[in-house]
């Protein structure tokens, strides 16, 4: 196989639209970590409260899910290319709202909080309305690679972000990281006012409200495919995602300090980098037409990655060896899970974008989006106490093992998922 086809496909990028989109995200996923890291650096530094920092968890879940699901339902009703021209204003405004309360010197948690909500209200719209506007600017087969070099991009802020918001912190205050995510922001709007008019095909009578949504939900139950698509990865993320733990990995298992340090940093950062790693070798996911086995396939690897982690947490906890060689190993572990997720992501995505009528599009991405964003915070409560029972390398392990076994229990309960082959159409606006 050439290096042209190990590489990620850019095929998608020849797509004036999606190749403005793409570009745009570069400069605002960047501006986005920016407020992610700045919001609660501003609350604790306001409060010098962990608990008030963890408020951000409710604050942003809740309107993440109920706006997920209402704009899913917004995205089948209306043009999606006015929507995302709103959504994408809201976060315009309520960055320059966050640099304005900073630049004047506020305490008040309450307000950031606040702001903090509505941010992702509009988040959780305009994210789903993105990825439904997809299918009708691509064809069915580069919607892989399309959503592959979207979460490359996306992982890479998640890495580059923090840094840069760290760093800047200390010289330019709060304030600055907002401004620069509103302007950062310009970018992305001006790529979708640029968008053709997206109305939706046969979309459906009556107004987005809760009947919507539920007829979305309904929807799903008929589509056994699409509902394993959802399904496997809650059992990944449920039973997979250890990052609760890492922590008290870093400070008992490889000697860090409790408050953090480098072995802190090189586990969280595992999982995006290989994120990373994966979407920069993604060539071959646009030439895969059976998506579904190919999605079991990276779960399993996802798993098995866990199994290998939670193995040398247990090994540098007895002291098998150097604390060094085996935080290497753990970390490897990590960066080849990442690696096997963004895979797996890429394909279930692209499995709701291309099997989904386009009338429900919105609604199945925004369930989605719930999906997404409520796993992981399940399994930190699951992986939290579990390690308080059994400890945190037999919880790692022990969940990479529930993950193996839980998906070929799937796998063998729905077989259409596994047989299911990509349809190749011609989107109906380029």
């Amino acid at each position: 196989m050439s290096l042209r086809g190990i590489l990620a496909d850019t095929r998608p990028l020849r797509n004036p639209h999606f190749r403005r989109l793409w570009l745009a995200n570069i400069i605002t996923v960047v501006g986005a970590q920016l407020t992610v890291v700045a919001v609660p650096a501003q609350i604790y530094a306001d409060t010098g409260s962990s608990a008030y920092v963890g408020l951000t968890g409710v604050f942003g879940l809740v309107p993440l899910v109920v706006f997920g699901l209402w704009g899913g339902a917004l995205a089948d009703h209306f043009d999606r290319r006015t929507l995302l021209v709103v959504t994408t204003s809201g976060l315009i405004g309520t960055s320059v709202l966050f640099w304005l309360q900073a630049a004047a010197g506020s305490t008040n948690v309450w307000l950031l909080l606040a702001l903090f909500a509505v941010q992702q209200a509009f988040f959780a719209i305009n994210q789903p309305t993105r990825s439904s506007v997809l299918p009708r600017l691509l064809p069915a087969e580069l919607l892989p690679s399309a959503n592959s070099l979207n979460m490359t991009v996306m992982q890479a802020g998640a890495i580059a972000g923090p840094l840069v918001a760290g760093m800047l912190i200390p010289v330019t205050g709060f304030s600055w990281l907002y401004l620069l995510d509103a302007i950062f922001l310009l970018a992305t709007l001006s790529a979708v006012i640029r968008l053709p008019r997206l109305p939706v095909l046969d979309a459906p009578a009556g107004a987005p409200g809760l009947r919507s949504v539920a007829e979305g939900l309904a929807y799903l139950r008929t589509q056994p495919v699409l509902m394993m698509s959802f399904v496997v990865d809650i059992i990944a993320m449920l039973f997979g995602m250890p990052r609760a733990l890492f922590p008290q990995i870093a400070h008992e298992s490889f000697g860090g300090p409790e408050d953090g340090g480098l072995v802190f940093a090189l586990l969280f950062a595992g999982i995006p980098a290989g994120a990373v790693v994966g979407g920069m070798l993604s060539g071959w996911v646009s030439r895969i037409s059976r998506q579904g086995l190919a999605v079991v396939w990276c779960i399993l690897a996802w798993g098995v990655s866990m199994v290998g982690f939670g193995l040398a947490v247990g090994a540098a906890t007895r002291q098998d060896g150097t604390a060094t060689t085996w935080l290497a190993v753990a970390v490897l572990m990590l960066v080849i899970g990442g690696a096997a997720d963004m895979a797996s992501a890429a394909f279930r995505m692209s499995m709701l974008q291309s099997a989904a009528s386009d009338a429900v599009r919105g609604r199945l991405q925004g369930i989605f989006i719930v999906v997404v964003a409520g796993g992981p915070r399940l399994a930190d409560v699951a992986h939290g106490a579990s390690a308080a029972v059994v400890g945190t390398a037999a919880a790692a392990a022990g969940g990479g093992v529930l993950v193996v076994v839980g998906t070929v229990i799937a796998a063998i309960a729905v077989p259409s998922f596994v047989r299911y082959r990509v349809t190749r159409s011609v989107p109906a606006a380029a």
